[in-house]
């Protein structure tokens, strides 16, 4: 079976041996994910954006039907 205390000591050892080559793999390993986040992020952002000006949008509708409803009744 995988052996998580051997895997750990080797990853430590690595890192003490070479700290430049472990650091570079972990960034190059992290920044598809960080780039994934990213664009994920930004996604959601415009989801919300065009969610919050649909919902304004609707609100002044419907407040311009009551208004017109008012006058009409007047």
């Amino acid at each position: 079976m995988f052996d998580i205390k051997a895997w750990a000591e080797y990853v430590v050892e690595w890192a003490a041996k070479d700290p430049y080559g472990f650091l570079t793999t972990v960034i190059l390993a992290l920044t598809p994910l960080f780039l994934a986040s990213a664009v994920l992020s930004w996604k959601l952002a415009k989801m919300i954006e065009a969610r919050e000006k649909e919902q304004k949008k609707k609100q002044k509708r419907q407040e311009n039907i009551a208004k017109a409803k008012r006058l009409k009744k007047d």
